[in-house]
């Protein structure tokens, strides 16, 4: 009998397991479409867990443990003086020069080779060196010798005359003392200011860390963000590069200030309940040799991929090599002292699409899933961002991490556990693609609101994305935002109150339209590039060889907005009554977008989102009187009308009534009535249920 009853549990236990190995990963559950691709998701899944084993010692130690290399590599005060370390496995010699020595190579300056590994360390006694002296390396190969700044430097200048890149010495007596450790973000939903420290003041230089916590901070508070995304952090020898040309990646810009400086800025963000992320690039690093990584000791690919792999055709730059556990060493530990060092609040990763196949997604369509399975995908690259986001949130389980994306690959903003990538969010970059389509190819006319409602939401249902209008390439040299696509010239001409022409209310009708649309349609975040939200109305130009090197275009015009003769306010105050709408629905990002009605001939579109109720009438020209819509019984108020005078608008609907429903008996046991409304042409109106 007890025979019988083994067998009996041995065969439940087996089927149990051939069960358990017949589950589909939890992508593959929330989208059955992946089913033919499980192999190639779960080889990826498990190429992960077997990096991450090998980098943490089969568990021993943490990721984060493993992510501490900022600690041990560069240069460090010490109880007993100082430490100097570098990974350098190809190099014969290096050399410490500086104002210390007189830029002369010495034996007290000069590094060892620490025995069996590829680092070179150098101690020195307390005197040695001084808090600002300035210095760099000297590196000796075999056949070969070059000037260097150290890979692990955490503060780098340039000399305002020569323009030479220095490493230096940065050990304040009083180191900074945060005045806010614990923070936890915003994010139902996320709404995100883009911004660039250095263009982000109106005169015309370069802005600093300290001016921008003066005076634009306080600016994103009155308007209604809750994160700051701060853009050209980490130290790039070209101005001009949005600093998307990284040199030292642990150096935060020291054309904005100091080290001190941006932990204020940070700290004071905190304390006004406002979160910081930064773009972080590591999708490739710049060519230069002397200021970066491009060869630093006679190894070309000692950071970077070797052959066909090693430039980026489209950057002019270096891809890293994520296949080598150094590599991902620094990396790594470069997003753990983001977070430590400076209390980030978590990173949009710059270029992702770049980093995911070996054709850095150039001339590829993605029409289907095979595209994102064909073998092209660089997986020690899938591997490398899935070990980022694991390590940033176990640094920090609160921190926002934000994929720029544009194939479209599934999986990046899912769980890791469901063999995901583990980002918390994607960038919505088909909306800003759709709205240039659509202002560029479309008559007024032809606009039709299905289009409109299917490309704000066209997302997957297990990826939580951020939204936004146009990004910042839109505001650059040779392109075109949203408010100049809508009214060009005619900004600088018309754009006083009581002198706009029918373009400038055009633009001024549909720039708040856009907006609301795009905005009220999210899954997770919101986003926009600094000043867009008033149309500021010119482009960004950085100083150049053929613009004279002038300032004039690297800034933003606060002065159009805060003068109340000017249309700029009106834009602004939209926006900011916009945000305050949305963040006065709890979870307003997870709430159901219920759509109520949509018809492409009258260029309608109305959706319900908790108790909001929003109304479109894209229609140029036609307005329209008792328009009725089935919408929950009650009554309803109108909460924000991008026709009101105080908005620029025209002010042709009285908004101080309120809607009562209209009885139907067909529709009784649905508990639905007519909602009808006056809806001008041009215009948007949210009503909620009161």
């Amino acid at each position: 009998m007890a025979m019988k009853k083994t067998s009996k549990k041995n065969a439940v236990l087996k089927t149990a397991i051939r069960d358990k190995q017949t589950e589909h990963i939890g992508l593959v559950n929330k989208d059955a479409y992946l089913e033919p691709f499980e192999e190639a998701i779960r080889g990826r899944h498990e190429h992960a867990l077997w990096k991450l084993n090998a980098l943490t010692g089969q568990g021993k130690r943490s990721l984060s443990d493993f992510a501490n290399g900022y600690k041990y590599y560069g240069l460090h005060k010490v109880s007993r003086g100082w430490v100097f370390r570098e990974w350098a496995p190809n190099a014969t010699a290096i050399y410490l020069v500086g104002d210390f020595n007189d830029w002369k190579e010495t034996d007290k300056f000069k590094a060892t080779r620490i025995e069996g590994t590829g680092d070179w360390e150098l101690k020195l006694p307390a005197k040695a060196l001084k808090h600002g002296d300035l210095y760099k390396m000297h590196v000796y190969w075999e056949g070969g010798y070059g000037e260097r700044i150290p890979a692990w430097t955490q503060r780098v200048v340039q000399d305002e005359h020569t323009k030479i890149f220095s490493a230096q010495v940065w050990a304040p007596s009083v180191p900074y003392v945060w005045k806010k450790n614990t923070f936890r973000p915003k994010t139902s939903p996320l709404l995100i200011y883009e911004c660039h420290i250095g263009m982000s003041q109106d005169a015309e230089k370069v802005g600093t860390y300290k001016e921008f916590k003066d005076n634009v901070l306080p600016r994103i508070v009155r308007a209604g963000y809750n994160c700051i995304q701060i853009m050209a952090i980490q130290e790039h020898p070209y101005y001009g590069s949005f600093g998307y040309h990284v040199s030292s990646f642990f150096a935060p810009s020291s054309r904005f200030g100091t080290p001190e400086e941006l932990k204020e800025l940070i700290d004071t963000a905190h304390a006004n309940g406002i979160a910081v992320i930064m773009d972080i690039v590591h999708s490739h690093a710049v060519k230069n040799e002397v200021e970066g990584l491009g060869n630093l000791a006679g190894d070309p690919n000692q950071y970077f991929y070797s052959g066909d792999k090693h430039e980026h055709p489209a950057w002019d730059s270096l891809c890293f090599d994520y296949g080598k556990d150094d590599v991902i060493h620094f990396l790594l530990s470069n997003c753990k002292y983001w977070l430590s060092e400076f209390h980030f609040d978590g990173f949009r990763f710059d270029g992702v699409t770049s980093m995911l196949y070996y054709s850095h997604g150039l001339g590829e369509a993605f029409t289907n899933y095979g595209d994102y399975f064909n073998g092209h995908e660089d997986d020690n690259a899938i591997c490398y961002l899935t070990l980022a986001n694991k390590l940033i949130h176990e640094v920090n389980s609160h921190a926002i991490t934000i994929a720029e994306e544009v194939s479209g690959m599934p999986g990046l903003a899912a769980k890791f556990e469901d063999g995901g990538c583990g980002f918390d969010y994607r960038m919505a970059m088909n909306i800003p693609d759709f709205w240039i389509k659509t202002i560029k190819e479309l008559r007024d006319e032809d606009w039709k609101p299905s289009s409109i409602f299917w490309e704000v939401k066209n997302r997957r249902a297990d990826e939580k994305t951020i939204s936004y209008c146009e990004s910042h390439d839109q505001a650059l040299v040779g392109d075109k935002t949203i408010i100049f696509r809508l009214i060009d010239a005619d900004m600088y001409w018309h754009f006083k109150k009581g002198d706009e022409n029918e373009r400038v209310h055009r633009g001024i009708a549909l720039h708040k339209m856009i907006r609301l649309v795009t905005a009220s349609a999210i899954n997770g975040g919101y986003l926009n590039f600094m000043g867009n939200e008033f149309g500021h109305p010119e482009w960004i130009d950085f100083p150049r060889e053929g613009n004279g090197w002038s300032y004039k275009y690297a800034r933003r015009q606060w002065n159009l907005v805060d003068n109340k003769d000017l249309d700029y306010h009106y834009l602004a105050d939209f926006d900011r009554e916009m945000l305050k709408i949305i963040k006065s629905i709890r979870n307003f990002n997870r709430t159901a977008i219920n759509e109520i009605w949509h018809n492409d001939g009258d260029q309608i579109l109305c959706f319900m989102r908790g108790d909001l109720v929003f109304v479109f009438n894209f229609s140029p020209t036609r307005s329209y009187t008792d328009y009725g819509f089935l919408v929950p019984t009650g009554s309803y108020s109108v909460v924000l009308n991008t026709d009101s005078k105080d908005f620029g608008g025209n002010g042709l609907a009285d908004d101080t009534m309120t809607h009562l429903t209209n009885y139907d008996p067909l529709y009784v046991n649905e508990h639905k009535e007519w909602l009808k409304l006056y809806i001008p042409a041009r215009s948007a109106v949210v009503l909620k249920k009161n």
